[in-house]
């Protein structure tokens, strides 16, 4: 067996044993015991720790760690654990439901360097819009059918490896690896994003604002089976075959219900967080503009404007009774919501103020300058007052907002 740099994978799980006994099972196929192994198993209720503790029993390589608090704590806390267990200088966090090739340690660590992340290609089964950054591929939905099809895999696997010998192209998506010390010093994951959705486009925000360098290698390969401790955690359950114009079949699977309450929840601590969508390119590299003190000043407001607009500013200054909104929203987020809703006649101290009738908001408003008003304030460039549409805006200074640490508590 080749020699070359021993690594740690992450793995975080939540009752999906038999995805990771196949993701585990690829490492040692491949790689034995050349590397380390951290199992992290998330409050699983099937066997999934009674197989980690018997798997391990005895093998030096194998670190594993439980949350036995019986409520799932998520991939942003578990991440952050396991580079903490991680006894060796580089880590590459795998997902539960990935399986690595032959060539995937060597392919990514020869991009490897300090100040930088790099991150495989994927091959994926028909599951997710295709992309410039993966393959679309099916060699199988479920374990068993993936087993069918693995001499395949390989073999599609050499191929590509051949293609695409040494290509990289600029991008992030897991799985990826750096050093730990890089990864220690932002901070970690931002626990606002605990226990699921969004936490990895968090963090690549943040790696690409602190300057580190984003490498895919298109030469190092895992099949990723897609969200099976999450997003399709109870299984696939296919909601509509779509035929497509090369014969092939799109998948359109149904969603869990877990999965999308906290999608909704945890887009909006987005939006309070960086005041736009998720951004990036065709590659998946990440876009991302200045960040603002904002405060919107809203005259003729209500309580469903008021709902839509908070989460897209630090301070909202309305003429509407607030209270209610400003309680439930409490109870939800870890933000402190009645900091950020003042009354309409309130001292304003933000650095920019936007100041608008409600009354005269659109949807058009909505995408083309709230969604985008951090990149306007940047091209704008300049302290001073201006128009735009409905909109009076006023920059008192252009001072944009670090965000290169976690805004919530890490255990670095």
């Amino acid at each position: 067996m080749t020699k070359y740099q021993r690594i740690t994978f992450v793995i975080p799980c939540r009752s999906n044993l038999p995805y990771l006994q196949q993701a585990v099972g690829s490492i040692e196929e491949h790689y034995g015991d050349s590397h380390d192994v951290v199992i992290l198993d998330d409050a699983s209720d099937d066997n999934s720790w009674e197989w980690i503790t018997q798997y391990s029993e005895g093998r030096d390589n194998i670190i594993t760690y439980r949350n036995d608090s019986g409520d799932r704590v998520g991939h942003t806390v578990l991440y952050d654990v396991g580079f903490k267990l991680a006894k060796t200088a580089i880590v590459s966090i795998l997902h539960s439901d990935m399986v690595v090739t032959p060539n995937y340690v060597q392919n990514m660590l020869k991009q490897l360097k300090p100040m930088s992340v790099v991150s495989a290609t994927r091959i994926e089964p028909p599951l997710h819009p295709p992309g410039p950054e993966k393959y679309v591929q099916h060699f199988g939905l479920e374990v068993d059918e993936f087993s069918e099809q693995k001499e395949n895999f390989l073999n599609f696997v050499s191929q590509k490896e051949e293609e695409n010998k040494d290509r990289t192209t600029k991008g992030i998506f897991a799985p990826w690896m750096m050093y730990k010390e890089d990864f220690v010093s932002i901070g970690g994951h931002d626990f606002l994003f605990a226990p699921m959705e969004l936490e990895d486009s968090d963090i690549f925000n943040r790696f690409h604002l602190n300057g580190y360098e984003l490498i895919q290698s298109r030469d190092a390969f895992v099949y990723h089976m897609t969200c099976r401790g999450s997003r399709f955690k109870d299984g696939i359950e296919i909601e509509k075959e779509i035929p497509l114009p090369d014969g092939t079949i799109w998948y359109k699977p149904k969603d869990s219900e877990e999965y999308t309450i906290l999608r909704q929840h945890k887009f909006r601590e987005w939006w309070r967080k960086w005041h736009t969508d998720v951004l990036h390119d065709d590659l998946m590299m990440p876009i991302v503009p200045k960040r603002y003190d904002t405060g919107f000043i809203v005259k003729n407001c209500n309580t469903q404007i008021l709902s839509i607009l908070e989460p897209w500013c630090d301070t909202i200054y309305v003429d509407c009774d607030y209270r209610a909104y400003v309680d439930a929203e409490n109870e939800k987020s870890e933000y402190e919501i009645s900091d950020a809703v003042k009354p309409y006649d309130n001292e304003k101290n933000n650095n920019v103020l936007i100041s608008f009738d409600a009354t005269q908001l659109t949807n058009q408003h909505f995408t083309e300058f709230i969604k985008k008003l951090p990149f306007i304030i940047e091209e704008t460039g300049e302290v001073g007052s201006f128009n735009w549409d409905i909109f009076q805006i006023d920059i008192i200074e252009l001072n944009p907002i670090d965000m290169i640490q976690p805004h919530f508590k890490n255990i670095f």
